[in-house]
């Protein structure tokens, strides 16, 4: 879900003017696909719980800040409301299952 998100941000992110190249394309490519990659991360880590945790407390950060650019992409006028809302719904989800995940560590971990 999380990476699926990541592809879909670097594809409407391609649209974004040349003058946001090293800013708002750059971050929001950056969180959204580290919301990936710390997932990954704490998944290799799960026989260490609180690593595991960790990692995913850092993925629901990066999936956070991914809606704050969100938020500026549709305030810049370079997303519709309407993609804005699916995506940020999106990252919802995300965060909603990070969390779960990081209350409940023993479902996950060996």
């Amino acid at each position: 879900m999380a990476y699926a998100a990541a592809m879909e941000i670097f594809e409407l992110s391609k649209s974004f003017p040349m003058e946001e190249r090293f800013a708002l394309t750059d971050q929001i490519r950056r969180a959204s696909r580290s919301v990936c990659a710390n997932t990954a991360e704490g998944w290799r880590k799960r026989k260490y719980p609180a690593a595991f945790v960790a990692k995913l407390c850092d993925a629901e950060s990066e999936a956070a800040e991914t809606q704050t650019w969100l938020d500026f992409a549709r305030d810049c006028r370079y997303i519709s409301h309407e993609v804005h809302e699916g995506l940020f719904e999106r990252y919802d989800q995300i965060i909603g299952k990070l969390v779960n995940m990081g209350l409940y560590p023993k479902k996950w971990t060996f």
